[in-house]
């Protein structure tokens, strides 16, 4: 079965979501903000604003998931570098997380 790039979906058609990584976001940014921000170029699946996990406050980037491979292309091109809130945003095609090792391996006090 040949591998399917970001470019065609299952069907051979344009459908493969696409998601992109969004930094240097203010901290003020919303998940409302950036919905309202990349709808005007497309379909939008899923936001994903990140957070500290120990004060919960943005932690300046996201992960935004287009419907169309197409429109996200669209998206990146239009959004890299433009000004939002007094920064530029860097918009660009979010890498896969590669896989983690298992858990620490334990100490091995015998004293």
């Amino acid at each position: 079965m040949p591998r399917l790039t970001h470019q065609e979906g299952r069907d051979g058609d344009n459908r493969l979501s696409k998601k992109l990584y969004v930094g240097n976001l203010p901290f003020s940014a919303t998940e409302a903000d950036l919905r309202e921000l990349f709808e005007t170029h497309g379909s939008v699946e899923s936001i994903n604003v990140i957070t500290d996990r120990e004060t919960g406050r943005p932690r300046g980037f996201a992960f935004v998931e287009m419907s169309d491979a197409a429109d996200a292309s669209k998206a990146m091109q239009a959004l890299d570098g433009r000004d939002h809130g007094g920064r530029n945003l860097k918009v660009n095609e979010a890498n896969e997380r590669p896989a983690r090792g298992g858990g620490g391996g334990g100490g091995r006090g015998g004293y």
